[in-house]
């Protein structure tokens, strides 16, 4: 079920988590209401970490967008899913070992300033392989990514997310092209850096504290994001709370259909709910659910849930309430009349 707060959400927890596309920008638009909530909430005192499974673009470039949004970002708050692969594939292999790098500039330079030696084809014996996402992939590349795992090579992903959300609409993600060379290949990467691992996650509290320093405690930590599958996902895996936007890819249905790995433990329609206190949800009798004014209402017998206002966040809050009651006592949420909301 989903919790709540007695304070704003920037003044229960220490250090965001916060997920970029589809939460502060689309491509290189700024989210509506997300800078001047960030700030906000620093000023209340909560540190930001931004993760983001885009294994292309090199952190400066990432902090300078978000400089133009009136932002005040250092580079090393920017954790991508290079800077993190870099750092889990030098965990596998010896000091120096080659590896076979499909990927953006960035990847390959944070895989060699891990100690590692980028090499460019299958034929020079890697004794890895990491693959991200950047635009001008080709297939040759693939296919060496193919050989080399063929032939023996580990295999690392920077993320699987399947699409990613542009100016344009939704286009495909790092997780197709990976998709290619499993068919090719018919082996499964042994590790994701990316988000829904919460590798992401780990390796942002650990470089937010400095690799020898405490990091903070996961209870006051908040991973952020828009996706289930993924930002909010990773926050279940790793242990951490999870709040979920709606200025990205998720949509109420399906926050009310998520089974318990993809719940979050708040929803908020954008970044300014963490400036706000997040209220409970109660069960009342007769299959009403209550959170603060607003009230959802299963009918089993009719197969329906009902709000009386779908315009409501908070009757949102209290239908998911509902739904994920009824699916976790056996029930199947997907079969019944679900409210449509109009956020």
């Amino acid at each position: 079920m989903l919790k709540h707060t007695d304070r704003p959400v920037a003044e229960t927890y220490r250090l965001a988590l916060l997920d970029l596309d589809g939460v502060v920008y689309r491509g290189k638009n700024p989210v509506e209401h997300a800078a001047e909530s960030i700030r906000a909430a620093e000023a209340a005192g909560m540190t930001i970490e931004y993760t983001t499974n885009n294994s292309s673009r090199f952190q400066r470039v990432v902090a300078e967008q978000l400089r133009g949004f009136d932002l005040d970002v250092e580079p090393r708050q920017v954790i991508t899913s290079s800077v993190v692969a870099a750092r889990m594939v030098a965990r596998h292999v010896p000091a120096g070992a080659k590896v076979l790098v499909l990927g953006a500039a960035h990847l390959r330079e944070e895989v060699a300033a891990a100690g590692l030696t980028v090499v460019e084809s299958a034929a020079d014996e890697p004794a890895a392989v990491i693959q991200g996402w950047y635009p001008d992939m080709t297939w040759s590349q693939m296919a060496e990514v193919a050989y080399a795992v063929e032939h023996g090579a580990t295999y690392f992903v920077t993320n699987r997310d399947l699409t990613i959300p542009r100016e344009m609409g939704i286009a495909p993600g790092c997780g197709s092209m990976i998709q290619a060379v499993m068919n090719a290949t018919g082996v499964e990467p042994v590790a994701s850096a990316g988000k829904p691992e919460s590798a992401m996650y780990d390796e942002a509290r650990l470089l937010a504290a400095g690799d020898d320093a405490q990091p903070v405690d996961k209870t006051l930590c908040l991973a952020i994001g828009d996706r289930l599958d993924t930002d909010i996902e990773a926050g279940t895996r790793g242990g951490y709370d999870a709040l979920a936007v709606l200025t990205g890819v998720t949509n109420p249905r399906e926050l009310m259909l998520a089974p318990a790995h993809l719940r979050p433990s708040y929803i908020v329609p954008d970044l300014r709910g963490l400036l706000e206190a997040q209220p409970p949800v109660e069960r009342l009798d007769g299959g009403v659910w209550r959170c603060r004014d607003a009230h959802a209402t299963l009918d089993e017998a009719a197969a329906t849930l009902g709000v009386d206002d779908a315009t409501s966040v908070d009757a949102l809050r209290a239908a998911c309430c509902a739904a994920w009651s009824y699916a976790d006592h056996g029930g199947d949420p997907a079969a019944l009349d679900l409210p449509d909301f109009r956020l």
